[in-house]
Parts: structure tokens; C-alpha cells; sequence
């Protein structure tokens, strides 16, 4: 059985897209908080996520940078090469279900309170910024 099961923040607003056949989509990325850090410094896990249909439409309404999510759906592991040509790996999550966990009209600014990720862009792995 594949499922992953996350929760975190999102470290930017999500982003639309349509296939060629019409299907509409959101793609966002999650930052997960490593139970252990190195050396005392927060350390995060960072997951792209795409949700399908009506889903998509639905975290294009309601998430934005910073909200605190809960994704459940199968994950992929793809290879590339980064601008740099070192070997880069990412996990993608085709979200099943989402959940928002931000309470309404809150905008993440409590993460740091709650123990998840608030991740500045620069400390986002080069591809994904």
C-alpha cells in the first residue's frame, strides 16, 4: 500500500494549472518538520503536493503561504539534476485528501507556536523556489 499521511505548512501560495484535456489542478509544496533536528537548528522535509478537480479548486480558494495543511494521498520519487548538476530527488504527493488545519482568516502567522515549519524561500532547495 502506498500512502503518505503529512502535515505542515505551505511554504508558498499554490499554483493553478490545466492540463491539455481540461483538467484543472493545484500544485503546492509542504514543509514537514523533522522530529529530530541537527544540532539544535529546526531542519524540515519538503513535499510537492497536486491535488485534482474539485480538490485543486478547493486549495486554490482556501490555502496561501504559511496555512497549516494535512495531506493524505500516494506518493512518487522522481531523479533530476539541479541547476548546480548535482543529483536532486523529490517526493510528489497526489493529495487524495486535503485538510486545512489553519483556523479561517488565520494566515499561518501561529506555526511557529504549534511546532510546525515556517520556511523561509532561501532555505527551500534551489529547484522549488
Amino acid at each position: 500500500m502506498n500512502k503518505q499521511i503529512i502535515t505542515g505548512n505551505l511554504v508558498r501560495d499554490p499554483e493553478k494549472g490545466t492540463t491539455p484535456s481540461g483538467v484543472n489542478y493545484a500544485r503546492f509544496t509542504v514543509a514537514v518538520r523533522k522530529r529530530f533536528h541537527r544540532e539544535g537548528e529546526a531542519d524540515s522535509d519538503f513535499f510537492r503536493v497536486t491535488a485534482w478537480r474539485g480538490l485543486g479548486d478547493s486549495c486554490m480558494k482556501y490555502l496561501a503561504k504559511g496555512r497549516k495543511v494535512g495531506v493524505i494521498g500516494p506518493s512518487s520519487f522522481s531523479c533530476y539534476l539541479g541547476n548546480d548538476g548535482q543529483p536532486r530527488g523529490q517526493i510528489e504527493i497526489q493529495a487524495d485528501e486535503v485538510e486545512f488545519l489553519s483556523p479561517k482568516g488565520q494566515n499561518g502567522s501561529s506555526a511557529q507556536d504549534d511546532g510546525y515549519a515556517q520556511v523561509p524561500d532561501e532555505e527551500l532547495p534551489e529547484d522549488w523556489q
